[in-house]
């Protein structure tokens, strides 16, 4: 990617200085959540909002950076990965336009998933982000975020080296754990989420923090069932993430 292909006509003064020495290792990708993108630009460039991000990058393709590189940027907010929790200092974040949720949820456009993938990689050529901490919103603050949600294609990504991506196991709807379960086995499981990132319980009790970080284990990695149970198709996919995570670290 160029510098021509990114507008750089648009300024967020919702950020700060990095603190000195921190590294750039953190890729954070989010949805907007507006129901317009241009809207979702000016919110994010205006004073009053206390948000930004670095990029959005708008349907059609077009990309906008609307902080620099080398600043601080106010997009992950209260969040976790990997015992990191001030995510912003040491990120990049990308705002992908998209209604989210609220406001008309939609597959995003292939042109847009191509600008994305383009910025992502010109970005790693500026700034080493291995495989693993390349994440979801949702995977940094799963209960107050679910984008850039379920119809992000990260296996797509993926393929271009932006983010973890594996075949996850064919659906099973007999549960094995749920809310309310106990012992070994779960406090097993909490910990195979801790070590992928998560900033999951060691309690051994299946509570309401669990089923959210398995909520949104499954939005990124096993997107065709979110419903917070675990399932053998669960634990069978977080295996494989597991495996995956383990191999990006070594490497």
């Amino acid at each position: 990617m160029s510098p021509h292909d990114i507008g750089r006509t648009w300024s967020s003064p919702n950020a700060g200085q990095r603190p000195p020495g921190s590294a750039i290792d953190h890729l954070v990708l989010h949805y907007t959540g507006m129901r317009s993108e241009e809207g979702a630009r000016d919110w994010l460039c205006d004073p009053r909002s206390q948000v930004s991000s670095h990029y959005v990058v708008f349907e059609d393709g077009r990309i906008f950076q609307l902080v620099d590189e080398s600043r601080r940027a106010w997009h992950a907010g209260r969040s976790f990965w990997r015992g990191v929790t001030d995510i912003n200092s040491r990120s990049i974040g990308i705002e992908i336009a998209n209604p989210g949720h609220e406001f008309g949820y939609r597959p995003f456009p292939d042109r847009q998933i191509e600008a994305v993938i383009g910025l992502c990689r010109s970005i790693f050529a500026r700034h080493f982000v291995p495989p693993h901490q390349v994440v979801a919103h949702s995977d940094i603050a799963p209960d107050r975020k679910e984008d850039p949600g379920e119809l992000f294609p990260w296996e797509w990504c993926a393929a271009f080296g932006i983010g973890l991506w594996v075949p996850p196991a064919p659906l099973d709807h007999e549960t094995v754990f749920a809310r309310g379960d106990e012992g070994g086995k779960i406090l097993e499981f909490q910990k195979i989420l801790s070590d992928i990132g998560f900033d999951a319980p060691l309690s051994g009790i299946f509570d309401d923090r669990t089923e959210t970080i398995v909520r949104a284990f499954q939005r990124h990695w096993r997107p065709s069932c979110i419903d917070g149970r675990v399932d053998a198709s669960t634990l069978d996919t977080l295996g494989r993430v597991a495996a995956a995570f383990d191999a990006s670290r070594a490497a």
